[in-house]
């Protein structure tokens, strides 16, 4: 008799199906005796795309609730998730199972080439003031462009809280707006609203897309609008967000056959040091969207993890080391010296 099917629970976006299908594959070879299938859930968040997100009353489990609910109506079994994405208090009866094997952690600054020119599809914002860019007039720049490079009161879309603070912190005089869609509709609003100079993209996300930065600063990839570059942003300038580029497996608890696919598809390094990322959200009683950031890395034995916090308005950052065996504790340390 056949096993019952597993089934992979995911969100329906570009990214998330991405993400689902590549875990998908690690489970088919791990386990060729089992069946596994993918489920779409289209979740809280995904309704909201039209809205901004950067605010203060946000639901809970916005990319999340509707696939958890899933899991433990047993209609689901295995849920895949952006990590920075998944709360770190989870509804009983479910766990992290496991986490993959992390990507670059990096943020990416995403701008028009200098020789690029008007697109033709160039809108005119009708919210258009003095002091931005015509969107008649699209401002290009040079390869290597980085955000000291920007041009004073130069425009950024971002609806990322942390990315817009750390911005603010670097360069008070940029004018900081919000953008919404997935990375496709962003590139395309960069490259047709002529109001706005830059935006800020994930690295890890770009990758699993198939877009490719090379090293001149040339982004392609499957719809990529011509005239785009891209510059990574190094973490000593923009800390990632808690378990940015990790995958997070939830599944429920004491479920002896999940755990056993899960034992397959964790990586030991990612899972410390997300684990000190998570204790350090937790502990600060922060969510996905709270102007927080924070970076573990295994350096051999040892757990090293920076930290910023703006939830005081000004800027408070912290940096410890602890054994890799510690990692809640070097999370709550570091959030008791920003609180």
């Amino acid at each position: 008799m056949a096993s019952k099917t597993i089934f992979i629970a995911t969100r329906g976006s570009a990214l998330a199906l991405a993400q689902a299908h590549a875990v998908l594959a690690q489970c088919r070879a791990a386990f060729p005796g089992e069946a596994f299938e993918l489920k779409i859930i289209k979740t809280t968040g995904d309704k909201m795309q039209t809205a901004s997100l950067a605010g203060a009353e946000l639901p809970k489990g916005l990319f999340t609730k509707e696939i958890e609910e899933a899991l433990l109506a047993g209609e689901a079994d295995l849920a895949v998730h952006s990590l920075k994405d998944l709360p770190t208090e989870l509804p009983a009866g479910l766990k992290l199972g496991a986490v993959g094997k992390r990507a670059d952690v990096r943020d990416v600054l995403i701008y028009r080439a200098v020789s690029s020119g008007a697109p033709p599809a160039v809108r005119a914002n009708a919210d258009w003031s003095p002091g931005q860019t015509s969107a008649r007039e699209p401002r290009g720049f040079k390869r290597g462009l980085t955000i000291a490079k920007l041009p004073p009161g130069a425009t950024v879309a971002t609806s990322s809280t942390r990315r817009a603070a750390q911005l603010r912190e670097r360069r008070p005089d940029l004018n900081i707006v919000p953008i919404r869609g997935n990375v496709g509709t962003r590139l395309k609003k960069m490259a047709e609203q002529g109001e706005l100079d830059a935006t800020i993209l994930a690295a890890a996300g770009l990758a699993r897309l198939s877009f490719v930065i090379f090293p001149d600063g040339r982004l392609q990839g499957g719809d990529v609008p011509e005239g785009l570059l891209a510059a990574p942003i190094e973490v000593e300038e923009m800390l990632p967000c808690v378990g940015q580029a990790a995958i997070g497996i939830e599944i429920r608890e004491a479920d002896e056959r999940l755990e056993k696919i899960c034992a397959a598809l964790d990586h030991f390094p990612t899972r410390q040091a997300v684990t000190a990322e998570r204790a350090f959200l937790n502990a600060m009683g922060g969510g996905c969207q709270a102007a927080v950031a924070a970076y573990a890395e295994l350096l051999g034995h040892e757990l090293r993890m920076r930290a910023v916090s703006f939830l005081g308005g000004a800027a408070k950052r912290a940096e410890a080391k602890r054994p890799v065996q510690e990692a809640v504790p070097l999370g709550v340390q570091l959030a008791v010296e920003l609180k």
